[in-house]
């Protein structure tokens, strides 16, 4: 073989080989390369935590105790509810009129607290004492552990988000927050109050004063000085 075939398949060996090598794979990114800011970096964790109540079923309906549970049920869903309440009765286990009775009981009373209730049945499987379940879905957040590590500060060639930057003011926000829910985005609308709404648009049309009457309670005075 001569010099010039050898250099030709020395050549081709080479490209056959270099087209065969695979690049080395490129890490994977860091959360502080991802976030813009700390706040992005220290997103609170929100998840679905159940809440679930359990209410024997009584000759003679809600007892004062129960009464109260569903009361104290009913508090923490408005402060910090989301969706409906949920009301399962036994099908199958206690005496059918006596869990009509206290189901009947229980959604009255929810439903007096301004609570959306969904009645359901569940198989009791023949267990005389099986429960009334009242139920509703809370959120629960997950706060961050700050200042386990620090990065080195001085080194920013990258401009990315300094590791624990944020991490304080987010932690201190979720622990505030009434309801971990609103992290995960803005209530529902509430009806609006049509009848108000005439009422004001009519004064603007006489040109009248649209404002609600001002009392006492409507001022800023914190205290009085006497002269």
């Amino acid at each position: 073989m001569s010099a010039s075939r050898l250099s030709l398949v020395l050549l081709a060996t080479a490209a056959l080989g270099a087209c065969a090598t695979v690049a080395p794979m490129a890490p994977a990114p860091s959360r502080a390369s991802i976030a813009k800011t700390p706040t992005e970096l220290w997103t609170p964790e929100v998840a679905p935590q159940p809440e679930r109540i359990m209410l024997a079923v009584h000759a003679q309906g809600l007892s004062s105790t129960q009464a109260d549970a569903l009361a104290a049920f009913a508090d923490d869903w408005r402060a910090g509810g989301r969706g409906p309440v949920t009301l399962q009765a036994p099908v199958g286990g206690p005496d059918p009129a006596m869990v009509s009775r206290s189901t009947e009981g229980v959604r009255a009373l929810l439903a007096s607290y301004g609570a959306q209730v969904h009645v359901s049945g569940y198989e009791a499987k023949g267990d005389p004492r099986a429960p009334l379940i009242v139920g509703r879905e809370r959120y629960a957040v997950s706060l961050p552990t700050c200042g386990l590590e620090w990065g080195n500060i001085s080194r920013s060639a990258t401009n990315e988000v300094q590791s624990n930057f944020g991490c304080a003011v987010s932690a201190n926000i979720a622990a505030q927050i009434a309801n971990p829910g609103d992290l995960l985005g803005p209530a529902e609308i509430t009806a609006i109050d049509a009848q108000r709404r005439g009422v004001v648009l009519d004064k603007y049309r006489k040109g009248e004063v649209t404002a609600a009457a001002r009392d006492d309670q409507a001022k800023g005075t914190v205290s009085q000085v006497v002269k």
